[in-house]
């Protein structure tokens, strides 16, 4: 199953009785939820590069959550909302300065819990999606070759065919060959597309 289809949502709290109602609160539609009492073993055994998102309370034994939260912000990009029974403003701030997506007191409201986990969720399948465009985008690049990658940075700085024959000293019809080739081994077919993929890719002039 694709990981986009199927996150998991990471419950870790040493209250059994809260993992076991949000676990069966995230159940009710359709998301599946895995508990940990221990920060430590969630640290240990969870997986950094599923899809998913972490819910993680402020308060436990042995290590905090803040400091989970800087272990995590380390090494993972999976969203965290974080869950207090003693909510202040400077837990709060401290908790979205180390990245936090979201800052929920207990008792949660099931459907503020529940907008924050899906919401959190979304927001991390965009920024997979964003950034494995990205890592496309460069493979594309590295298919062309030196003068063409030549022809599509002055193609991204305005010039015309005209003007770049000129600057590089090759025919115009010899641009226009490689202006096609640009546009086809990096799968556009308009020079919007061209600019939006592609131009903070390209190396400085």
């Amino acid at each position: 199953m694709n990981q986009h289809h199927s996150p998991l949502i990471y419950l870790v709290d040493d209250d059994d009785a809260v993992r076991e109602a949000l676990a069966l609160l995230l159940k009710s539609v359709g998301l599946r939820a895995e508990g940990f009492a221990s920060p430590q073993q969630f640290l240990a055994q969870h997986d950094r590069h599923g899809i998913g998102c972490v819910v993680l309370d402020i308060r436990m034994p042995g290590i905090s959550g803040l400091d989970v939260l800087d272990t995590l912000a380390a090494g993972s990009d999976l969203p965290v909302i974080m869950l207090t029974g003693h909510g202040n403003v400077d837990l709060c701030r401290r908790a979205f300065k180390n990245g936090a997506e979201e800052f929920l007191q207990k008792p949660v409201d099931d459907d503020v819990f529940l907008d924050s986990v899906q919401k959190a969720v979304r927001q991390h399948i965009a920024r997979r999606d964003k950034q494995a465009a990205s890592l496309a985008a460069q493979q594309r690049l590295q298919r062309l070759s030196g003068r063409e990658l030549d022809v599509l940075q002055r193609i991204a700085d305005g010039m015309t065919n005209k003007e770049i024959a000129r600057e590089l000293a090759l025919s115009p019809r010899t641009v226009e060959t490689y202006r096609a080739n640009v546009f086809a081994k990096l799968e556009v077919d308009t020079l919007a597309q061209l600019i939006r993929h592609y131009l903070l890719l390209l190396p400085q002039r």
